[in-house]
């Protein structure tokens, strides 16, 4: 059991630095890594450094050791983004793998599995050039992104949303997008995301080289989007920025902590984010201050001041620009 754990812990060591294949466009596809957790066990899929075959691994997340494994023929990962991968069900009983080069080549090849019996359900062809986004909470409705221009074109940026239909194993027609806003145009690429708790929305952050970044927020059940613009000027410092729900608002902030714009889930309206409340330690600052400066207040006065007004300065620093 020992010898076990030793090598299933150096293993997972080795794919932790493993680099991730990875594609352009709006979804990654990624080897290695850390993987995909449901509940107490990490999932990674391992290519075998010939481009033969993939390793699907189901690891442990409590001891390391390795609990079961399905080996697919030909160069499997998990759809990703930036931060980290997604294509699992909220139950865990579906998992989206992608051929590593999806988005670039055509037909594009997908597997879907069961991970907890380690079998595959179904191989799904697309013909054109797709990579996977998002599936329903209980798995049975899948997503795809379809590039309209095509690989050849050397442009992934622009794309649409696609529904697929696991009862008829075909894509359902037309596209998924922002009927309140016709004329949008989806382009650029992921930078984050993240999901409701029921698993319903997924909210995901991109950029937009031609103008503002979005989040685009498609509902899984019932097959409809948002697109919601962000008032950023500059998009330099996007990959900084995390995205987290609470209850009907949509956090938008940096990584740091500091807060940037909220988003109504319910009428899409962006707001700036401030912090909340006076710093009052900052009173008990000022309070103590003359205790420290007895018999001392003209020797350490300037210091005294300089402090005081560099934490000030912090403590009012302006928010991100924001376009009105």
């Amino acid at each position: 059991m020992l010898a076990k754990l030793t090598l299933a812990l150096c293993v997972l060591g080795t794919l932790a630095a493993a680099p991730a294949a990875a594609g352009d466009g709006p979804m990654f596809v990624s080897q290695g890594g850390v993987g995909v957790v449901h509940g107490t066990t990490r999932f990674i899929p391992v290519g075998d450094g010939q481009g033969n075959n993939t390793q699907l691994l189901a690891i442990s997340t409590k001891d390391g050791t390795e609990q079961n494994q399905l080996t697919l023929v030909g160069q499997w990962g998990l759809p990703s983004t930036p931060t980290g991968a997604t294509g699992i069900s909220l139950d865990g009983r579906r998992m989206m793998l992608a051929d590593t080069s999806a988005g670039q080549t055509s037909p594009s090849l997908f597997t879907l599995v069961d991970p907890l019996t380690m079998r595959i359900v179904r191989q799904i062809t697309l013909k054109g050039w797709f990579s996977f986004d998002a599936m329903s909470p209980d798995g049975k409705k899948l997503y795809f992104i379809e590039y309209t221009k095509g690989a050849y074109s050397g442009d992934l940026s622009h794309y649409i949303v696609r529904a697929y239909d696991l009862k008829t194993n075909q894509l359902a027609p037309g596209r998924i997008a922002d009927r309140t806003q016709k004329s949008w145009v989806m382009q650029g690429s992921p930078v984050t995301r993240t999901t409701s708790t029921d698993g319903r929305w997924v909210y995901t952050l991109y950029t937009n080289p031609s103008g503002y970044p979005f989040i685009h927020a498609l509902d899984t059940v019932r097959g409809v989007a948002h697109c919601v613009g962000l008032p950023m000027t500059n998009q330099n410092g996007i990959y900084n920025i995390v995205l987290a729900l609470h209850g009907k608002t949509l956090s938008v902030h940096w990584r740091s902590g500091r807060p940037f714009v909220n988003v109504n889930t319910v009428t899409w309206r962006v707001s700036p984010a401030h912090r909340g409340g006076f710093p009052w330690w900052t009173l008990v600052f000022l309070a103590l201050v003359p205790l420290g400066l007895l018999g001392r207040r003209h020797h350490r006065a300037a210091r005294v001041d300089h402090e005081l007004a560099k934490i000030l300065r912090e403590e009012d620093a302006p928010e991100p620009e924001l376009v009105a």
